[in-house]
């Protein structure tokens, strides 16, 4: 670490449970973060600010008007650009001294499979579920810690499910496939927009703990904040037995059984 990176990451040096040793471990780390949109846009920013060695970004996307209220990566100019390029000059300008990776690509289990292999967590912050389980899918067979965050209208939740821990929940234990309805959409229901910022930001708090391995981080417990009176809730996850995905009969290592996105 030289001078100049001393000073920038000098109020992290302070703090015992971080020190040298610490924030060296951050940039050295590697994170890929689905989604440069609500929830991706304060998770990318700290992560960024925090020294994290290399982020890839991964968002299909382009910026919309709309994304503006709540998607704080992007500016008005950036409006019809890539989400994922657009993302990559603004944490370029934040941080220089890091690699930035742009993806403006789909998730596909393709995709998933190269790029979560090479990378040391993953900050959920897409908007589908399909792409929230392949994703787990693909963190499961790498064992790979997923730190996993939604919002909608006035309620956000996060979470973390820590795969390298074989007593951990996935996100299927939580959110079975076959439980679900469609996805609900905040062009049509509507999103709070400090509440993406909370929520990620505390993605990008958790991905830095899981990182370190500092502190005890939210693995097998959820936390759900009410916006409108700002009230936490805090629930135990606890893993499936009968899970497909994670418990005793998913696939042999080296499958993923999730379908093409």
């Amino acid at each position: 670490m030289n001078d100049r990176q001393l000073l920038r990451y000098s109020r992290h040096l302070l703090l015992p449970e971080i020190d040298l040793a610490g924030q060296e471990k951050l940039m050295h780390a590697s994170v890929l973060i689905v989604g440069a949109g609500g929830l991706g846009s304060p998770a990318a920013l700290y992560l960024a600010a925090s020294g994290i060695g290399k982020l890839v970004i991964c968002d299909h996307d382009r910026v919309d008007l709309t994304n503006l209220q709540r998607q704080i990566l992007h500016e008005t100019a950036a409006i019809g650009r890539l989400k994922a390029d657009s993302a990559q000059d603004t944490l370029r300008r934040i941080n220089p001294d890091i690699q930035i990776v742009s993806l403006p690509q789909r998730a596909s289990i393709g995709l998933l499979t190269k790029e979560v292999y090479e990378v040391d967590a993953v900050v959920d912050a897409c908007d589908n579920f399909p792409t929230r389980h392949a994703i787990n899918q693909v963190c499961l067979k790498y064992r790979k810690p997923l730190i996993s965050g939604a919002v909608m209208r006035f309620d956000g939740q996060v979470t973390v499910f820590d795969l390298r821990q074989q007593e951990s929940p996935c996100y299927h234990c939580l959110f079975p496939e076959s439980g679900e309805s469609e996805d609900p959409n905040c062009a049509l229901m509507g999103v709070f927009s400090p509440l993406a910022g909370i929520i990620g930001c505390m993605q990008a708090a958790e991905t830095i703990k899981v990182l370190i391995g500092m502190g005890e981080t939210l693995n097998g417990r959820l936390l759900l904040l009410n916006g409108l009176n700002m009230q936490w809730r805090s629930l135990k996850l606890q893993k499936d037995p009968a899970c497909p995905a994670c418990g005793p009969n998913r696939p042999r290592r080296g499958q993923v059984a999730v379908q093409s996105l």
